[in-house]
């Protein structure tokens, strides 16, 4: 019976031996996001592209303004005339779109590429509080719902912060 016992025990030893604690940090990447020196810089410039394309966008229409009463005052004129001022409005109100459509892109295209590197430089700060604090997972608050956690987290927004010298 000891017999077994101890062999129980050894068998099971090394098994609690080599049970690791988990160590939990929770991030807010949002609020490290919008306080970030860098990310100012990279919203005033998308501010101002927008603002350069919605100049853009309001020229278009005041044309296709011009076009419709244009169009509009055409009425009497002969169908040929009246039916190529159609066809000219329809065209310009695809190009319109077309604009919205490419404008909607190179916006998208240009936050990626302004945040793209600041993302970067806190998923380096992120990895460097984590290795320094021995975490083994790290959770961004906003990319899941957490309602229960058994094992004690640490918020390390500040940390994070703090690496990349904010305050």
């Amino acid at each position: 019976m000891i017999k077994r016992l101890l062999i129980a025990v050894a068998i099971a030893l090394p098994l609690f031996a080599s049970a690791q604690t988990v160590k939990i940090g929770l991030v807010d990447v949002t609020a490290i996001m919008s306080s970030h020196p860098d990310t100012q810089a990279a919203q005033t410039k998308l501010n101002e592209t927008q603002k350069k394309y919605e100049a853009e966008y309001n020229k278009l229409g005041e044309e296709m303004q011009r076009m419709y009463e244009e169009y509009q005052k055409s009425q009497d004129d002969l169908p040929a005339i009246k039916e190529r001022k159609a066809k000219e409005l329809a065209d310009y109100q695809t190009k319109i779109q077309q604009f919205e459509q490419s404008a909607g892109q190179d916006m998208q295209k240009l936050q990626a590429e302004l945040m793209q590197p600041i993302l970067a430089k806190i998923q380096q700060a992120i990895e460097s509080v984590g290795k320094e604090g021995g975490y083994t997972i790290i959770q961004n608050l906003d990319s899941q719902i957490i309602f229960y956690h058994a094992a004690p987290a640490v918020d390390i927004t500040a940390d994070v912060k703090a690496k990349l010298g904010m305050k």
